[in-house]
C-alpha cells in the first residue's frame, strides 16, 4: 500500500534542493515531448492519471511536478505505466493552470533534471522517489566554447533562412552565454525526435550536450538551405505540375535528411525493388530491370519518362519468365477428355496423343505448331480448348481476323506515346505461365498495309528454331516462346503465305456427314441448349429424324453452328410454352419443325432421275462444305464459238475451252463429226448463276457434258465426278475429296468418279458412306467418258442436212475463234 500523504517526504523548494537528495513527487508522463530545464512549455492535460498527477502537484505549496517522456517504442494509446517511461526527466514548476471542458491546460517551467530512484505508486497517478541530477560539467572548456560559438553562427544562418522570425528570439539566442542553456533552448525549439532529445537531456557533460546540439542543428540548417535552393530555382509563376514537382522534391529531401519512412513515389520505387529481388528472372532480364529501376529513382515523378519506366518494370514483373505449368501425361485420361469433348476427328486426337507420348519420353521437346484448316463450325476453336484441358495447360485465344499492323503482334517501341506490348506477350501474361496453349484464330484473315505485314512477324513467332529468343519491341528482351503450344485456325489455305504454311503442321478438318451431325447434336448440341434455356431432359425431346431434317433443309454448312442455333430456337419456344403452363413436356417431331422454324430455307440439289444429253453432275467445294452442281450444254444452230454463263471464274472458263479443244482434236476417237465444232456454237451453263464459281476441278464434268452433247450419249444419272483435265487427256488430282463425296452422297448419288491420284483421300470418308458408294478411279479423259456416258445413243447428234442448213445460214463462212462470255 502507498504511504499516506502526511508521511511522504515533500520535494525541496527550488532554493534548498541538493543533488542526490531523495524526495517524492508526482510524475506526469509526456507523449512525444521532452521538457528541458530553464524552458517554458504549455501542456494540455486530458488523461485521468495525468489529471490526478497535476491535481496532486497543485495541492503542494511548491507546485512541483516531474515530467518524464514515454518511450517511442510503446505501441498502444492507453495510460503509460512506469515501465514505459525513461528514468531521467525534468522537474517543473506549474506557473499557470486553466481548466477546460475536456481537462486543463498548464504552463510549466523546467527547473532541474531528475532521475527515478524508486517508483512508489501507479494509481491514481504515478508517484516516484527522485533525486536531482547535477548540471552537466565542462570537461574541455575550449571545445565547449568553440562549439557554442559555432552553434550561434549556424543559428544566425538558420534565422536568415526563416521568414518572420521575431527579433526577440534572435537576441535571446545570440546573447546566451551559457553553452548548456543554449543547447537546452535549441533542443526545445527544434523537432529532433524523442530519442535524440532524451539523449541530450541525459547528457552528464557539457561537451556531450553541445556536440549533440551541434549535430542536430547542422542537419536542420542543411534542410533549410536545401529548401531555400529548391524555392529559388522554381519559377515565380508556375502551373500545377511544376508546383507539385517542387513540393514532392521538398518532401523527399526532408524525409531523406530526417531519416523518416518514405511514402508516395519513393515507396512505390522501394516496392518495385523488393518485387524485383523476389522475382525469378533470367540474368539478362534482371540486369535490364535493375538498370531501369536506377533510372526511375533518379527521375522526378512529374517527368514524362517516370510512368513509362514504372509501367515497363511492372510488366516485366508480371510476365512468367520461368514459370511453367505441369503437363498431364496420362494418355488414357487425355484420350477420354478428347473423346468426351468431340465426336470423330480421330486424326486430330491421334496427333495430340502422339505429342503427349513424346513429352512423356522426352520432357525437353519443343511444342508443336498446328494449323487446323476447315469450314466454319466444325469445332476448330473448341478443339483447341479440349487440347489445353487434356494437357492441363492454360488456354488463351487471340483472334487475328482483320489485323493489319505488325506492331499488334510485336508490340510498339517505348519511344512512342501510348506504346504497349504485342498481343502475343500480353496473352502469355494473362495465362500466367510460359507454356500455355495459344490459339491464333482466323490466321487466314490477316491483312497488310503500309504499317507492315503481320504474317511476316508470325514467321519468327511460329518457328521453333527462332522463337526461343523472341524480342517484343516494347520489352526489347528475349522471351522464350518455344514452350508455347501454338494452334492456328483457318478456313482456307490459299490466303496464308507459303513460308508461313511451311512452319505449321496442317491438319484438315473436313465437314461432317449427316450421321456425324446427328451424333454431335444428340451428344452435345441438344443437351447444351436444353441446359442454357432453363429446361431439363424430360421437358424437351427432339427425335432423330427431326435433327436430320433441320440439318438438311434449314442449314447449309459443313459444321454444326447453324444446326445448334436452330436447336436453340426450338428450345426457346418450348421454354415459352412451359413457362406459360401450356405444356409440361414437348417432343419435337419432323412434322413439328415447320411450326417452330417456319418453312425450309434450303432445297439442296438432288440427283436427277434422268439426264438429257449434254448434262453432267459435278461436285464442288465451298467454305460451307461440299455441293453438287449440274453442268448443262446445248448446241446453237447457226452460232459459233463457246458461250459460258453462270458467273464462272477464269480458271473454270479455261477448263471449258480445254475440254472442247480436246474433244475437237480427238473427235474421230469418240465418234464425233468434226463438222459440228465448225457449224454449231455451244452454250455452256452452270445453274445458281448468282454464285461465283471457279477452280479446275470441274474439268472432267465439263468434258463429260460436252462429250454427251456431241455424241448423244447421256451421262449416267447416278454418277457424279470431279477432276482437273489437261489438253493431252490426263486427269489430275483435286482437293476437298471428303466434302465433295459427302455432298454427293447427301444428294442421292451412289457412283463417284475420282482421279486415280486421289485414291488415298478416300480413307478420310466415313465407312458408313463408303459402303453405299461405288468409286471409280480414272487417269485419263477417255476413261472418264467410258465410265460416265451410257453406251446407247439416246439423243442422236445433228444430221448432215441440218449441218448443211446451218452452214447456209452462216453469215460469215470463215472460221471464227472461240469466245467466252459470262
Amino acid at each position: 500500500m502507498p504511504e499516506s500523504a502526511e508521511n511522504m517526504p515533500t520535494p525541496p523548494a527550488p532554493e534548498t534542493r541538493n543533488p542526490g537528495e531523495p524526495f517524492e513527487v508526482a510524475v506526469l508522463a509526456l507523449q512525444n515531448l521532452t521538457v528541458f530545464p530553464e524552458t517554458v512549455v504549455p501542456l494540455g492535460i486530458g488523461r485521468p492519471r495525468s489529471l490526478a498527477a497535476v491535481e496532486a502537484a497543485l495541492a503542494t505549496p511548491e507546485k512541483l511536478l516531474a515530467c518524464i517522456t514515454v518511450r517511442p517504442d510503446r505501441s498502444d494509446d492507453t495510460d503509460a505505466k512506469r515501465d514505459d517511461l525513461y528514468e531521467v526527466g525534468t522537474l517543473v514548476m506549474i506557473k499557470r493552470m486553466d481548466r477546460t471542458e475536456n481537462g486543463m491546460r498548464i504552463i510549466v517551467q523546467g527547473t532541474e533534471r531528475v532521475r527515478v530512484r524508486q517508483w512508489k505508486q501507479e494509481d491514481p497517478y504515478l508517484r516516484a522517489e527522485m533525486e536531482i541530477l547535477p548540471e552537466p560539467n565542462v570537461v574541455d572548456s575550449e571545445h565547449v566554447e568553440a562549439t557554442k560559438r559555432n552553434l550561434q553562427q549556424m543559428i544566425t544562418e538558420a534565422l536568415a533562412l526563416l521568414p518572420n522570425v521575431p527579433p526577440e528570439v534572435r537576441i535571446a539566442v545570440l546573447g546566451q552565454v551559457d553553452a548548456v542553456r543554449l543547447s537546452y533552448f535549441l533542443a526545445s525549439i527544434l523537432n529532433l525526435g524523442v530519442e535524440e532529445e532524451q539523449k541530450m537531456l541525459e547528457a552528464n557533460t557539457a561537451d556531450e550536450l553541445v556536440r549533440a546540439a551541434h549535430t542536430s542543428l547542422t542537419r536542420e540548417v542543411e534542410i533549410l538551405q536545401l529548401r531555400s535552393k529548391i524555392a529559388s530555382e522554381a519559377q515565380v509563376e508556375m502551373d500545377k505540375a511544376q508546383r507539385d514537382y517542387v513540393l514532392r522534391q521538398q518532401m523527399r529531401a526532408i524525409q531523406k535528411e530526417l531519416g523518416e519512412d518514405e511514402t508516395g513515389e519513393a515507396a512505390e520505387t522501394e516496392l518495385l525493388r523488393e518485387r524485383l529481388e523476389k522475382a525469378e528472372l533470367p540474368d539478362e532480364v534482371r540486369t535490364e530491370a535493375d538498370r531501369e529501376l536506377r533510372r526511375l529513382q533518379r527521375l522526378p515523378p512529374a517527368a514524362p519518362d517516370y510512368h513509362v519506366i514504372r509501367t515497363y518494370l511492372e510488366f516485366i514483373l508480371e510476365l512468367p519468365w520461368l514459370k511453367s505449368s505441369e503437363d498431364k501425361l496420362e494418355l488414357a485420361e487425355a484420350r477420354r477428355i478428347l473423346d468426351e469433348d468431340h465426336y470423330g476427328l480421330e486424326d486430330v486426337k491421334e496427333r495430340i496423343l502422339e505429342f503427349l507420348a513424346v513429352i512423356k519420353l522426352r520432357p525437353d521437346t519443343k511444342s508443336p505448331i498446328l494449323l487446323f484448316v476447315g469450314p466454319p463450325g466444325v469445332g476448330k476453336t473448341s478443339l483447341g480448348r479440349s487440347i489445353a484441358r487434356a494437357l492441363g495447360r492454360q488456354f488463351e485465344r487471340m483472334s487475328l481476323g482483320g489485323v493489319r499492323d505488325e506492331a499488334e503482334l510485336r508490340g510498339h517501341r517505348r519511344t512512342y506515346i501510348g506504346a504497349m506490348p504485342g498481343r502475343i506477350v500480353q496473352s502469355i501474361r494473362r495465362a500466367g505461365v510460359n507454356n500455355p496453349v495459344l490459339m491464333l484464330d482466323e490466321i487466314d484473315k490477316l491483312g497488310n498495309d503500309y504499317r507492315g505485314d503481320p504474317a511476316a512477324a508470325l514467321l519468327e513467332i511460329l518457328d521453333p528454331q527462332q522463337n526461343n529468343s523472341f524480342r517484343d519491341h516494347y520489352l526489347d528482351l528475349p522471351f522464350d516462346l518455344s514452350k508455347v503450344f501454338f494452334i492456328a485456325t483457318a478456313n482456307q489455305l490459299g490466303p496464308i503465305p507459303a513460308p508461313l504454311r511451311d512452319r505449321m503442321e496442317i491438319i484438315a478438318l473436313a465437314g461432317y456427314s449427316d450421321r456425324e451431325k446427328l451424333e454431335i447434336a444428340k451428344r452435345y448440341l441438344v443437351p447444351r441448349q436444353v441446359t442454357e434455356n432453363g429446361l431439363n431432359n424430360a421437358q424437351l425431346k427432339i427425335a432423330d429424324d427431326t435433327i436430320e431434317l433441320i440439318a438438311s433443309r434449314y442449314t447449309r454448312e459443313a459444321g454444326v453452328r447453324q444446326l445448334e442455333r436452330n436447336i436453340g430456337s426450338i428450345a426457346r419456344k418450348v421454354a415459352l410454352k412451359i413457362a406459360q403452363a401450356e405444356s409440361e413436356s414437348v417432343t419435337v417431331t419432323a412434322a413439328d419443325v415447320r411450326e417452330y422454324l417456319g418453312p425450309p430455307r434450303f432445297y439442296p440439289e438432288q440427283a436427277r432421275k434422268e439426264l438429257h444429253a449434254g448434262v453432267a453432275t459435278g461436285m464442288a467445294w465451298t467454305e460451307m462444305g461440299g455441293e453438287v452442281l449440274f453442268i448443262e450444254a446445248t448446241l446453237l444452230p447457226g452460232g459459233h464459238g463457246l458461250t459460258i454463263t453462270g458467273q464462272l471464274g477464269e480458271v473454270m472458263q479455261e477448263s471449258a475451252r480445254a475440254a472442247q479443244s480436246y474433244l475437237w482434236s480427238h473427235a474421230a476417237e469418240f465418234g464425233i463429226d468434226p463438222a459440228i465444232f465448225k457449224d454449231f456454237g455451244v452454250h455452256l451453263h452452270v445453274p445458281a448463276g448468282a454464285i461465283p464459281k471457279d477452280g479446275p476441278s470441274a474439268g472432267v464434268t465439263i468434258t463429260s457434258a460436252l462429250a454427251s452433247l456431241y455424241t448423244g450419249r447421256r451421262v449416267r444419272p447416278d454418277t457424279a465426278m470431279t477432276g482437273e483435265i489437261t489438253l493431252s487427256g490426263l486427269v489430275f488430282p483435286i482437293g476437298g475429296v471428303k466434302e465433295k463425296v459427302l455432298a454427293a452422297h447427301r444428294a442421292g448419288i451412289r457412283r463417284i468418279i475420282l482421279p486415280s491420284r486421289n485414291e488415298a483421300d478416300v480413307d478420310e470418308i466415313p465407312e458408313d458412306v463408303k459402303k453405299e458408294l461405288q468409286i471409280v478411279f480414272v487417269s485419263g479423259i477417255a476413261e472418264v467418258i467410258d465410265a460416265a456416258l451410257e453406251v446407247l445413243v439416246a439423243n442422236p447428234p445433228p444430221s448432215p442436212a441440218l449441218l448443211d442448213s446451218a452452214r447456209a445460214h452462216r453469215p460469215d463462212p470463215e472460221p471464227q475463234p472461240l469466245t467466252v462470255k459470262g
